[in-house]
């Protein structure tokens, strides 16, 4: 009965997954139809010993841990703010969820709008109130090109860390909190002591998902500086590779290592996450 399904995974996922590393095998010519010739192990060699793909690998992991971080954080207080009883409450969850909207293009181009040299929104504000950097150029700088991507990206996706955690705090039921009440807890040992143990699996969840999205960022780097100034990220270097150098063996290399580092951080992930909420099945 799941013969079925098993033909349309592989169809979608292991043949193209398959032909993939067979690629990343050859020496693959675009040239010469045809003309393919059988190099192992060496494209990976190449790749494992290029400083290009450290640098990129470096990059990659330093916007994932800052920018999943930085939503975390922000998406945390996002769901608190939006889970509060008040008045306009839809309208505020319809408006936080508006940048979650926007495709991850259009964010990119606003971005680059905004922080464009002289004319940019950012710089005539800053150059209006008098501040120090109207006149930097944001994407034509190592370390501010990346800031720039990792704010366009928290802009993005933080109601995204905001939505998931906002369905962990709804299944939280209100009598805990009264019973703390009458037990003389402050809010913010409410906070501690209720809040952040109960909405542990939900935000494991909200990091699997982010974490490994951000891992295999494209789209940001790519329309915002397409890999200058230190922001190539694993995905762009593996697309350089096989489409503007035409390298169809090395760029197919970089493409199944970037698909084996993610699938072990998803390992690694999924091992925590079963984990910790077995543990808590147990508490409870």
């Amino acid at each position: 009965m799941v013969t079925p399904s098993l033909i349309v995974i592989a169809i979608v996922a292991a043949y193209p997954i398959g032909y993939a590393i067979w690629l990343s095998l050859n020496q693959y010519s675009v040239i010469h139809p045809g003309l393919s010739r059988w190099v192992g192990l060496d494209n990976y060699r190449a790749a494992l010993t290029s400083s290009d793909f450290w640098s990129a690998v470096k990059t990659t992991f330093l916007f994932t841990a800052i920018s999943v971080a930085l939503e975390l954080i922000i998406g945390l207080a996002m769901a608190l703010l939006m889970h509060a009883a008040f008045r306009g409450r839809a309208v505020l969850r319809a408006v936080v969820l508006v940048p979650w909207a926007v495709l991850t293009v259009g964010t990119a181009i606003m971005w680059k709008s905004i922080v464009e040299p002289d004319i940019g929104f950012l710089n005539q504000v800053l150059q209006a109130l008098h501040l120090p950097g109207a006149h930097t150029v944001w994407l034509g700088q190592n370390g501010y090109a990346l800031a720039v991507m990792i704010f366009a990206d928290v802009w993005k996706t933080a109601p995204f860390m905001a939505l998931l955690i906002l369905a962990g705090l709804q299944v939280i039921p209100d009598d805990v909190y009264e019973a703390a009440k009458v037990d003389g807890a402050t809010a913010w040992q409410r906070f501690v002591y209720i809040t952040l143990p109960l909405l542990r699996p939900a935000i494991l969840v909200a990091l699997i998902f982010r974490t490994l999205d951000a891992l295999r960022i494209f789209d940001l780097p790519f329309v915002l500086t397409q890999g200058a100034n230190g922001t190539t990220s694993l995905s762009l270097y593996a697309y350089q590779q096989l489409t503007q150098n035409r390298l169809i063996g090395p760029g197919s290399a970089l493409s199944v290592l970037t698909f084996i580092i993610v699938m072990a951080v998803s390992f690694l992930y999924i091992r925590l996450v079963g984990g910790n909420i077995r543990a808590l099945a147990e508490e409870k």
